[in-house]
């Protein structure tokens, strides 16, 4: 017999915005739970083939965020990191959830770590994608973009750059060796939301407040230091803005975390899925063991 899940796909509202998110439901009622945080600039489309993979044993929730894939925000709305944590803790808090694994990547990493020093008690795990919370884990590029101002000329239009099909399609391929393996899918669908109206607004006010992020790189790592949760890294080595030096700093606070190199690039699921899914299995069954 071969276990396929059962995977969900709802809206909840929380504080004014129609949250769209996806979930598994798993064979047991008392299954672990993930929550699946994405990136820039997709959506919880990018967790689809891990939910097909790891759905039948967990109860896997990938939430879409303002400015993102299916969810709908009302008019006037205020994009800034601190407004995508306050409506995905809303959303946690809606859906009842009040312990789980998070798995961050990219955009998921400040988000995510909002909420951990929001709310310690709720993170149970971590798993770490390519999502930088480490100065020495921003390549030049990165730091080049972090420095955008939008009162200075021009410097929207560097943004409005990776907005395009071409700058999406090379978040997607840059670093990856093998090419066939990242179905055009992705790319096309996250250019079909960012096309959308008002999305690239959205995209331009996230750009410009990036920088807030890598204000609060200390106070993660405080808390990564102070909770010490268990942690699994996995991470592409050729990302051109998280490089490899980003994964290796979270072992100065946690060292006992899982690390794990992939040769690829940003968006790891994408090509590196058959070993991916077996490390993250193997972390939570771990996870859930008594120490």
């Amino acid at each position: 017999m071969v276990a396929v899940p059962r995977i969900e796909h709802r809206h909840v509202e929380v504080d004014g915005v129609r949250v769209f998110y996806r979930e598994t439901v798993p064979d047991r009622a008392d299954a672990p739970v993930l929550l699946l945080l994405h990136g820039f600039p997709s959506a919880s489309h990018q967790f689809r083939r891990l939910m097909d993979a790891l759905g039948t044993q967990y109860r896997m929730i990938a939430p879409d965020y303002p400015g993102f894939g299916h969810t709908a925000v009302p008019e006037g709305f205020t994009y800034s990191f601190e407004r995508l944590a306050d409506i995905t803790e809303g959303f946690v808090q809606r859906l009842g959830v009040e312990r789980f694994i998070m798995y961050v990547f990219d955009f998921g990493a400040p988000v995510g770590f909002r909420l951990a020093v929001r709310h310690p008690s709720w993170i149970a795990g971590l798993i770490v994608q390519n999502g930088n919370a480490y100065a020495e884990g921003l390549s030049e590029a990165a730091r080049s973009f972090i420095a955008l101002r939008p009162d200075v000329p021009g410097d929207a239009d560097v943004v409005r750059s990776l907005l395009t099909l071409d700058g999406t399609r090379g978040q997607y391929l840059t670093g990856v060796n093998e090419p066939a393996l990242v179905a055009p899918d992705g790319w096309t669908l996250d250019q079909h939301f960012l096309d959308l109206p008002g999305r690239r607004e959205a995209q331009l006010a996230l750009a410009f407040d990036y920088h807030t992020n890598v204000e609060r790189y200390p106070a993660w790592q405080e808390w990564l230091r102070t909770h010490t949760p268990p942690t699994l890294i996995v991470w592409g080595r050729h990302d051109p803005f998280f490089p490899e030096p980003g994964a290796r700093a979270y072992l100065r606070d946690l060292p006992s975390a899982s690390l794990h190199l992939l040769d690829t690039g940003h968006f790891a699921l994408e090509d590196r899925l058959p070993e991916i899914a077996p490390l993250i299995a193997k972390f939570v069954t771990a996870t859930r063991q008594p120490s």
